[in-house]
């Protein structure tokens, strides 16, 4: 599928992974750059805290849990980020995540 996959923390339920967040972007999707790290573009400016509002928005509605299950750990201020989600099956939330990122990246190719 990749020749990196991204790496993911798994703690019981709970998945962390670092991402790279681009701000005032045209579309809003994950992907993944050539060195196996995970990318979100957004919409959203880098302002006023509204690219880390939009980045767990995006996950919520994506993995269809609540705001409330994904939480930015780290980054706040920065383009990088390490993000926890928890409310479903780790394994559950791995897949999705990895599927995102793939149909992104299927959708340029084609």
């Amino acid at each position: 599928m990749f020749s990196s996959m991204p790496d993911f923390k798994i703690e019981r339920e709970n998945v962390s992974f670092w991402l790279r967040v681009k701000p005032r972007s045209a579309h809003e999707r994950l992907t993944m750059d050539t060195s196996g790290e995970l990318r979100l573009e957004l919409h959203a400016p880098a302002t006023e805290g509204q690219a880390n509002d939009a980045c767990v928005h995006f996950f919520a509605r994506a993995l269809r849990l609540p705001q409330a299950c994904i939480v930015i750990l780290s980054g706040q201020k920065a383009r990088r980020k390490l993000l926890r989600i928890t409310g479903s099956s780790a394994e559950e939330t791995v897949t999705q995540i990895e599927g995102l990122a793939a149909a992104s990246i299927e959708g340029r190719i084609h």
